[in-house]
């Protein structure tokens, strides 16, 4: 699914152009076009459908590599990429919490990317490798930014509504989610969903990332939508804040300059919804074209001090479209290889 979406967000970028596609032992030789089972609303482009599947080993021509590889297998082939001097734009949670990997959102903590000096001479590669987070916490981090910056946050309580397209295909069996929700969705989910923000949100002191101090606790849940993972969020804030003041603030937010003209950033990072039924996965998660979160219902809490709603689209913002934002982003900082 998120090869998918790299494949199309890829066609006619004015950055970058794909040279190699690689794939498992039963589709190398063949043509994408042969070997996938495509599944996007989007057609395959063009560029992609005749390209022959090479086997997953660094090439001579590319400077970024977007992997979109289960864990397991990402922990051995994306050193591989690095040691060969490629840029590589990870979805695979096997890097995330190395300390010297940055889970990055170039809207969020832009100067984590400092630390890929430290990475490149602990580990004496060429290249280098860059995380984007998990797709249930990425909408959630974007909007803890704001009110972080601006009160403060103690700890928080998070619920996760994810879409089936996060589990892949075929994914998760028809008999299994229909009239359902399933409330575990395994692979340590909750786990990063707790831990990612933290080290997101942290503070970089030149030798390593510090992650942030609140505590956070998710349970994650699988329901019948196919794009867009919805969050149910209570916050208590470093200090008391109204719901007014902290919608305020997150309507208020600004990604940086230096992302504001990227290709794939949105033009509004956070989109805030003042109706009292959204944000909603069918009406929102293509909002700035995929690329933006989506709060809604800020609201007072009365065991912590605020709860919302947010939305994000999991397999753009949350996967491919975070990866190709990072591999912008970094192509502007000038730390892709020449």
């Amino acid at each position: 699914m998120v090869g998918q979406r790299f494949a199309v967000l890829l066609d006619n970028h004015p950055w970058f152009r794909v040279v190699a596609l690689t794939g498992s032992d039963r589709s190398i030789g063949k043509s994408y076009g042969e070997s996938c089972r495509w599944v996007l609303a989007d057609p395959m482009p063009a560029y992609a459908r005749s390209m022959i599947v090479q086997p997953t080993e660094p090439d001579g021509e590319s400077v970024v590599a977007f992997s979109a590889l289960p864990a397991d297998l990402a922990r051995e082939a994306e050193p591989k990429y690095a040691r060969a001097g490629k840029g590589v734009c990870s979805n695979a949670s096997a890097f995330r919490q190395e300390a010297d990997v940055p889970i990055l959102i170039p809207e969020v903590n832009p100067e984590h990317i400092e630390i890929l000096e430290i990475q490149r001479k602990l580990r004496g590669w060429k290249g280098f490798i860059v995380t984007n987070p998990n797709c249930t916490s990425t909408g959630l981090t974007m909007v803890f930014r704001p009110l972080l910056d601006s009160f403060g946050i103690r700890r928080a309580i998070v619920v996760s509504m994810q879409a089936l397209s996060g589990a892949g295909y075929p994914g998760v069996a028809s008999l299994d989610i229909l009239d359902n929700v399933l409330p575990n969705i395994g692979g340590g989910e909750e786990e990063k969903v707790e831990s990612e923000p933290r080290k997101m949100l942290g503070t970089f002191d030149r030798e390593k990332i510090v992650p942030a101090s609140f505590a956070l606790s998710a349970h994650t849940n699988r329901v019948a939508v196919s794009d867009g993972h919805l969050v149910c969020v209570s916050v208590e804030l470093g200090r008391r804040a109204s719901p007014q003041e902290v919608s305020a603030a997150i309507e208020g937010f600004q990604s940086p300059q230096e992302v504001l003209g990227l290709p794939s950033a949105p033009a509004k990072a956070i989109e805030v919804r003042d109706e009292e039924d959204r944000p909603q996965p069918r009406k929102d998660r293509n909002a700035g074209k995929g690329m933006a979160a989506v709060v809604g219902r800020i609201r007072a809490d009365p065991v912590l001090d605020v709860k919302f709603v947010v939305l994000a689209h999991n397999t753009i913002r949350g996967a491919a479209g975070g990866a190709l934002l990072n591999a912008e982003f970094l192509a502007a900082k000038k730390y892709l290889p020449q």
